[in-house]
This record gives C-alpha cells, structure tokens and sequence, in this order.
C-alpha cells in the first residue's frame, strides 16, 4: 500500500501541506477557554479495632476480627474557595499532561497516596459549578488497600482523612407518558468521622428520563452540608459507578483488599459495596475462578487461622 502524506498511517499522522497552512492561521484566541482539573473519589475498606483493652492490656475482643468499614478520602481545604470546607482531592492540570497524570500527581502530593486502581467514571462542567470561572472536572475512581497507606496533606489541603459513607435512596415521582419514562430520586450522603464527632451531610436530587433503551440524568444539589463545590454530586456518582461494576463483574472489588487475604474478608468487602449481604455458598462458588489458595494462615488472633488467598493474574490480565 502506497503511504499517503493525509491519512493516518500505522500510528503516525502526518500533516498535509494544507493543513498545515490552515494551523498556522487558525486563531485560537477567538473562543473562550476553560480550565481543566481532576477530582478523584479515593474509596478503601479500612480496619478499626472493636475492643477496649482491660487491665491486663489484653483486647477484651481479641477473638473477633477488627470492623472494616468502607471508607472515602477527602481533605479539608486551606484556601478559597471553600476554605476549610471538606473535598475530594485533586487540582488543575498542567500543560504536558494528561488529565490521568494529573489525577496520579494531585493524590500523590496531596494524600501520598501512589499506585492506585485509578479511571475515569465521568466529566462535570455545569455552568457555576466553580466560582473561579470556567472550569471542567474529569472525576477518577480510586481504590486502594486502605491500611497500606500513611496520609499526609499538601500546600492546597492542610488536613487529609478518611469518611464513613452512608447513602440513602429515595424515589420521589415517576411519570410515564408517550413512551417516556421520568423518576425523580433524592440521594442523602451521610459521611462522619467518629474520632472528631463531625458529620458531613447532603442532599443530592437526581432526574432521568429514559426513552426506548437510553437514559440521561441530571443532578441537583440541595444541600452541600459542607462539601466543596460540587462534590456532593461527584461523590454519589463515584459510588453509583463503583456499584455498578461491582454488579457487573466484581474484579473492581479486589482493588480493596490487600495482597493476600480470606474470603470472609473478600465477601464482607463485596457486601460493603453492593449494600446488601451475599450467601456465603453462592458467593464462594461464583468467586472461586477470581482467586488462587495460598499455603499462608492467619496468624495473632484469638480463633482458629484462616487460610489466605490472592487475585488469580489469569483472570485479571486477560
């Protein structure tokens, strides 16, 4: 096949003389230009110890597991806008990156959080949603082994902490009419932190209307309760996107959990995420293909060891 100087070619493209002329005197100046920035749902499954010690030091619990619960990062803002209110972390991007590179950069400077599961779920550039200006947000789903990290806060965030997330869905109409379907819900995001006693609260209203197979929606914050911007919003999003996928298949799931670990911890991390509990039977069958017997048990604990498993990479890396 002939190589053409105007077509893409393998993986080069190569400019025509033309359109290189037409570069040249393209004038980008004449329309206006946002600000890009990315915003990043950090959610991990964390343990907290269920016990007090007595007087002999010794856990009065020590026979039962530590309670994990599944946990959001957010960081206490330093500056305005929306200084000292609670956000996701994230920042702008620069000009030799991507907006992928941007969302590793900001959790690593801003959390030290490196190398975790991270993609892009969705774009958020209502008009207001910034009071700076222009500016359009691609939010990133992170997941991580929550005990594996140590936090710390950067220049923009003085303080970086972990939030119990509780979200309650309500269906406040739905109307079907001339093959369209509207339902309107109401979200309310509840996210404390006991140590501190403080308690983030917001309401976020959702509208959809399907018509045939397809669907839209559209978001309305009624009540921030202490959120930047709109990261009410982002947050629910993260989480419906997370649901959605651990529905779908549940390889999501795995970037929870440690490198090695029972499936009693597997299965809680899956119940924690789907909102409900899952037949032990059932969920042991379906996961087995996902996961690889180690020759380890646990150890320190007051009961009988468990035997500890990892991801099997043949189902992960196909």
């Amino acid at each position: 096949m002939p190589e053409r100087q105007d077509i893409w070619y393998m993986d080069k493209y190569v400019m025509s003389a033309e359109e290189k002329a037409y570069l040249k005197a393209y004038d980008l100046s004449k329309y206006d230009r946002p600000s890009v920035t990315a915003d990043i749902a950090v959610f991990a499954v964390r343990e907290e110890q269920n016990g007090k010690s007595g007087e002999t030091g010794q856990d009065e619990n020590y026979r039962k597991d530590p309670v994990r619960e599944l946990k959001i990062l957010l960081v206490k803002r330093g500056s305005y806008p929306y200084k000292d209110f609670w956000a996701l972390p994230g920042g702008f991007s620069m000009k030799h990156e991507s907006s992928h590179q941007t969302a590793l950069r900001e959790l690593q400077e801003e959390t030290g959080v490196r190398d975790a599961y991270l993609r892009p779920f969705g774009v958020f550039s209502k008009p207001g949603r910034d009071p700076r200006g222009w500016i359009i947000s691609h939010g990133y789903l992170a997941l991580i082994d929550g005990n594996g990290y140590r936090l710390h806060a950067g220049t923009d965030a003085w303080e970086a902490a972990w939030f119990t997330m509780e979200i309650k869905s309500s269906e406040l109409t739905r109307k079907t009419e001339d093959g369209e379907t509207k339902v309107e819900n109401r979200h309310e995001l509840k996210l404390y932190q006991a140590q501190r006693e403080l308690t983030l609260s917001a309401k976020v209203r959702e509208k959809k209307i399907f018509s045939g197979l397809h669907g839209t929606a559209e978001y309305e914050i009624e009540e921030s309760g202490g959120l930047a911007f709109d990261h009410a919003q982002i947050i629910l999003n993260a989480w419906q996107n997370l649901q959605r996928e651990a529905e779908k298949e549940g390889r999501i799931v795995f970037d929870l959990m440690p490198e090695s670990f029972t499936l009693n911890q597997l299965q809680r991390a899956f119940e924690m995420v789907l909102g409900r509990e899952l037949l032990t039977a059932n969920f042991r069958r379906k996961i087995a293909p996902m996961v690889i017997e180690t020759q380890e048990e646990t150890c320190g604990a007051g009961h009988r060891p468990a035997k500890l498993y990892r991801r099997n990479p043949e189902e992960f890396f196909l």
